[in-house]
């Protein structure tokens, strides 16, 4: 399978969603996967313990909580002695705008007050100039800066305009040592769609091939049905296969659709 046949490829799996997998089983991983999320100009202090309070009701527990990184050491607080992680935007989300000497330094801020994870987006502009290699090196520095700290790549994938340069971001974001690869900041018109989803496993399954290295994978943004959720996990499973149906290597931004999850889950 290649670019140029993934949307047969789509229909076929959604036709077959609900015969593919065990959906009890797929909504329960999407929980254990899920990155709880707020990431609003309006956040305070009493926002992120109330998501902190959340992910502590939620079962499976969330794998992380993600906020911006004046509110890590808060959410590290409240989620002491649970196996919930902290992950921090940094490295100027949701843009990614700034000099890399800045974004270098909000990551090593993030890192400082407790991030167990930093999901930094690629310099939007400058692949779309071609300048791979400045965003290569960019990516590189940055984990660079995060050595066994978990790194996303934000690839943003929806400003991206075509497939084919979906592709391209995917394999310099892993070939310069993104932990895991994630769609979209969920700022933008166009987030997480299947197409982009699958094409970003194809890098990876690619890279898997060649170096028998795994990489992660992320969507996010605009997921907003139970029905998607499922059919994310569905397209994870026929394209990587098992070992990529975990928290080590899958994670999903669902933050609006989980309590419809847990709704589902207490019906099934």
């Amino acid at each position: 399978m290649n670019i140029n046949n993934i949307n047969s490829y789509i229909e076929n799996i959604k036709t077959n969603t609900l015969t593919d997998i065990n959906e009890k089983s797929a909504l329960e991983l999407a929980l254990q996967c899920l990155d709880l999320t707020s990431l609003n100009a309006t956040d305070t202090e009493k926002d992120i313990i109330d998501l902190c309070e959340k992910a502590k009701v939620l079962h499976p527990l969330p794998a992380t909580v993600c906020v911006y990184s004046p509110f890590c050491k808060l959410a590290k607080k409240e989620l002491k002695n649970t196996s919930v992680k902290i992950a921090c935007v940094a490295g100027g989300f949701p843009s990614g705008q700034l000099p890399i000497i800045l974004k270098i330094q909000e990551v090593n801020y993030a890192i400082s007050e407790g991030a167990d994870e930093i999901d930094m987006v690629i310099s939007i502009g400058k692949f779309l100039e071609g300048k791979y290699t400045d965003v290569y090196d960019e990516i590189a520095a940055i984990k660079s800066a995060c050595k066994d700290i978990i790194l996303k790549v934000i690839l943003e994938t929806g400003e991206l305009v075509s497939l084919e340069n979906t592709h391209k971001a995917s394999e310099i974001a892993i070939n310069a040592g993104a932990d895991f690869i994630k769609t979209s900041t969920g700022k933008t018109t166009i987030n997480a769609t299947p197409e982009s989803f699958t094409t970003m496993l194809l890098a990876i399954k690619n890279h898997y091939k060649n170096t028998g290295k795994k990489v992660g994978i992320k969507p996010a943004g605009g997921i907003k049905e139970v029905k998607d959720v499922l059919l994310y996990i569905s397209i994870l499973r026929q394209t990587l296969g098992e070992n990529w149906m975990n928290k080590k290597f899958f994670r999903i931004g669902a933050s609006s659709v989980a309590d419809r999850i847990i709704e589902r889950l207490h019906i099934l």
